[in-house]
């Protein structure tokens, strides 16, 4: 299983639209073969001094292994998502785990 963990810091000028554009195209992924998983969320109201709350979204995407997660890399879903939305964020953090 490899879990794959996206951190997004959307700039705060984007209009509504846009930001439902991230969503949207976001959770769309689901479609993409060998997803087995995938949240997309906001920071949780938890506030003690360890937890980082700074970004808008965090994308979590669970695949079998890494022979899906590289499908996903290369799908076009997965594509259009980032052809439409990667001027939306200011910095994006991943981090990729098994």
């Amino acid at each position: 299983m490899l879990v794959h963990t996206v951190y997004f810091w959307l700039r705060p000028e984007l209009t509504p639209e846009q930001v439902r554009s991230f969503v949207t195209l976001s959770s769309a992924m689901t479609g993409i073969p060998g997803v087995e998983h995938l949240w997309l969320g906001k920071p949780a109201a938890t506030d003690r001094p360890v937890i980082d709350r700074s970004y808008s979204y965090a994308l979590i995407v669970v695949f079998k292994d890494m022979a899906a997660h590289d499908v996903y890399q290369g799908h076009p879903i997965h594509d259009t998502f980032r052809e439409t939305c990667g001027t939306f964020w200011s910095q994006v953090k991943i981090y990729d785990s098994l």
